[in-house]
């Protein structure tokens, strides 16, 4: 486990079991931000897309999703399989999390925390970044969890999809223990 000084993020690891991820039936929804995508395009991003794709709690869950609720206790719990198909970028922001604010009438913003859980080892051209920490070479079932306002970007610039699954949720303990 690794836990930087400054402890907005972490990283951890479960032991892989997923199968199927890449047979989801995903959806593409444009970015929820309209001031980061303001910002994005007055810094000459020109992409029309700013997400991958999402398969998430709105569609029944795959049988190999409810393990995670045991490797995060967390009193509200969401999930987002998320493929991020080659030549994706999503710059630097932070979450908004409105989706789950409204779900669950989470009032505190700062109770809540999101994990990413790699489904597939990395491959060149898949690049994580998390409070201006790069990450690369990550392998299955490397789990990074960060404090709900951190900073953190993706991009995908390899010749093939790049796999994560995104949870939501409040922690009961702290998760950097």
């Amino acid at each position: 486990m690794v836990i930087p000084e400054n402890k907005q993020w972490v990283k951890k690891w479960v032991e892989p079991w997923w199968v199927s991820h890449q047979s989801l039936p995903y959806v593409n929804e444009p970015f929820n931000d309209p001031e980061s995508l303001e910002l994005w395009r007055s810094l000459g991003y020109t992409q029309t897309r700013f997400t991958g794709d999402m398969y998430d709690m709105r569609n029944p869950e795959p049988p190999w999703i409810a393990p995670f609720r045991f490797h995060f206790p967390w009193q509200y719990f969401s999930w987002s399989v998320y493929r991020m198909p080659p030549g994706t970028v999503l710059p630097n922001h932070s979450d908004t999390y409105a989706r789950f604010k409204k779900l669950y009438k989470i009032v505190d913003d700062d109770s809540i925390y999101r994990a990413i859980v790699m489904l597939e080892d990395w491959q060149s051209g898949h690049y994580l970044e998390i409070d201006g920490n790069p990450i690369t070479k990550w392998i299955a079932g490397d789990t990074y969890i960060w404090r709900n306002d951190v900073q953190h970007l993706a991009a995908n610039n390899g010749m093939t999809n790049r796999y994560t699954l995104q949870i939501t949720g409040v922690p009961i303990e702290d998760p950097f223990l």
